[in-house]
């Protein structure tokens, strides 16, 4: 058996102020695969944390009956410091007090990192391309002096995903369905994830913009493969974004579905031996993340919704209409929020009272 937990502590900037970073880690330590997941890297999104405490028995239990053929490294809790972010009752969590920054913003651009320093020294073997980009990858890391709390937590967690063959970064939104953010080369493999999950939308981009956790992987690949077409270099890693509906969608219930789901997953792409039950729906297709439309208002008011999560709208339609809480019209006057395209309902505003720019 190898299941076991390990506690760091992260220095914190202020005096006396530390987090404590939990992994959880299983399965054979000479499996050639392994898979990494990680949940509350915006701290205030916790159906991600719920499901993986249901996974961790199945994991560790699966372990202790030798039925894993893959490492697996599991941090419930990705940004201990965001966990603290309390204020008058309120959680925020998602942005980096000291920096402004967002938890899941501007990642180490890898590629440029160590694709210089390797581009010499990549041979004819695939296997040892992989073995020396995760060598270059894991030495950068190694070599990096960080200077604030933040550098500090980022790389440690990437320390511990850094030779993973799947990421799963689990987060959610206000009030949505389950969806994925991937990139076109994992979506190629990540297929199956969707469909045990359910998901909604697979929302694709080669890049997002501003450096997501889940990019870092598969693009450092991407590129290198890119960069060096006379050479034999694997997709050495295939990550998401899986948002597990909204922030309210927290119970025993959905987390321990979400757990099977990924279990099942995981199962399928023998990572873990044992039975699975009937195949699920197939998901949708891959929509490419340009083509998706965020609705924003231009007026402060009190939003009242037209359509629930998956209604179909065409453009034009009226999604919400604005009541107007300040001026001549106010509590009287409501203005329509119209779709400027056609396509599925898939996430909501959970506050309803809105500012310009919501």
């Amino acid at each position: 058996m190898s299941f076991t937990r390990i506690t760091t502590q992260i220095r914190g900037d202020a005096p006396g102020h530390t987090a404590e970073l939990t992994v959880f880690r299983a399965g054979p330590q000479d499996a050639r695969r392994k898979v990494y997941l990680q949940a509350a890297l915006h701290a205030d999104e916790q159906p991600g944390t719920m499901a993986l405490h249901h996974l961790l028995p199945m994991l560790r239990d699966a372990d202790a009956e030798d039925r894993l053929a893959a490492r697996f490294s599991i941090v419930p809790m990705a940004s201990p410091f965001g966990m603290g972010q309390l204020l008058f009752q309120s959680h925020a969590g998602r942005y980096d007090f000291r920096s402004g920054g967002n938890f899941n913003r501007g990642w180490p651009d890898l590629f440029a990192a160590i694709g210089d320093d390797i581009a010499s020294r990549l041979t004819g073997s695939e296997e040892d391309n992989a073995l020396l980009v995760r060598s270059a990858v894991k030495a950068w890391i190694a070599g990096q002096t960080p200077a604030t709390a933040l550098q500090r937590l980022r790389l440690a967690l990437m320390a511990e995903a850094h030779d993973a063959d799947i990421v799963l970064d689990l987060h959610c939104d206000d009030e949505a369905l389950p969806h994925l953010f991937v990139t076109p080369d994992s979506m190629e493999r990540l297929g199956a994830l969707a469909d045990w999950m359910g998901s909604a939308a697979q929302l694709v981009a080669e890049d997002s913009g501003g450096g997501s956790f889940d990019e870092v992987w598969p693009s450092l690949w991407t590129r290198l493969r890119a960069a060096h077409p006379g050479r034999p270099i694997p997709m050495g890693a295939v990550a998401a974004t899986v948002e597990y509906r909204g922030q309210a969608d927290v119970s025993d219930d959905i987390g321990r579905a979400d757990a099977q789901n990924l279990f099942h997953f995981f199962v399928a792409e023998g990572l873990i031996a044992g039975d699975l039950p009937p195949a699920p729906p197939t998901a949708p297709a891959p929509t490419l993340l340009a083509a998706t439309q965020m609705l924003r208002v231009t007026e402060p008011g009190l939003l009242a919704y037209r359509v629930q999560l998956g209604d179909k709208v065409k453009k034009g339609d009226v999604v919400a209409d604005l009541i107007a809480l300040d001026g001549p019209d106010a509590f009287l006057a409501r203005t329509p929020v119209r779709a400027g395209t056609s396509g599925r309902v898939i996430s909501r505003n959970a506050s309803k009272y809105v500012l310009p720019g919501t």
